[in-house]
């Protein structure tokens, strides 16, 4: 079974921005139907809070915030990029560009620099970020699933972190997407997949037993 030692485990929440997870956001559409399918939003909840009364630190993961100018100077934008800059999404300082209300930074959360592409790595501080403070395992959820989800969990891997997807944590723009990140490509790559609830209890068992064992050694004597 897995462990999640509080101590050394980072839930990333990637990407939770409201034009992604609110009614009326630009990409909304783009994963609405799968979203409500699996539940996300309420996963979503219930996973940060299980996770924040563990003890687990918050890691947000934000995309790039879309500002005038944008990759006009670019010589290869890639296709995502340049519609992302067509539509403006999270664009700086708008509705769209600021976290969903239930999932705002908290004390003691962690903001990663803003990554411009797919993963949350590349040429931002979130490595700098986790291994500063001994983080060793990331649970990857948030948007979108085939895009900044696996790159963020794939490079994770790469780098060396033990990386937990979670099946009804994430969403995609069609069922074949999803499929492919977490049943194709999500186990070549992730040491585990599972649903919120076996996360969350997973969770919940570890920070018990480091509770326990904390207890059991404060009572020995000097």
């Amino acid at each position: 079974m897995a462990t999640y030692e509080p101590a050394i485990t980072a839930l990333l929440c990637i990407d939770f921005y409201n034009d992604f997870l609110s009614v009326g956001g630009k990409l909304w559409p783009w994963v609405k139907e799968g979203a409500e399918e699996v539940n996300l939003l309420e996963n979503l909840r219930t996973i940060v809070r299980a996770a924040r009364e563990a003890g687990i630190t918050i890691y947000h993961v934000p995309h790039h915030r879309w500002e005038p100018g944008d990759y006009v100077d670019w010589k290869y934008p890639s296709p995502y990029q340049l519609g992302a800059a067509e539509r403006q999404a999270f664009a700086k300082n708008s509705w769209g560009g600021t976290f969903h209300k239930d999932f705002q930074v908290e004390v003691g959360d962690i903001v990663a620099t803003e990554h411009w592409a797919s993963s949350g790595f590349p040429n931002t501080d979130l490595e700098h970020q986790l291994k500063r403070y001994g983080k060793e395992k990331i649970i990857c959820t948030g948007l979108l699933a085939n895009t900044c989800v696996e790159a963020t969990a794939r490079i994770g891997m790469e780098l060396g972190f033990h990386v937990t997807l979670v099946r009804d944590g994430t969403a995609a723009r069609s069922h074949e997407a999803l499929h492919a990140m977490l049943d194709i490509d999500g186990p070549t790559f992730a040491h585990e997949i599972l649903t919120t609830t076996e996360l969350v209890s997973a969770i919940r068992t570890s920070a018990s037993a480091g509770e326990k064992s904390a207890g059991q050694a404060s009572s020995k004597p000097f």
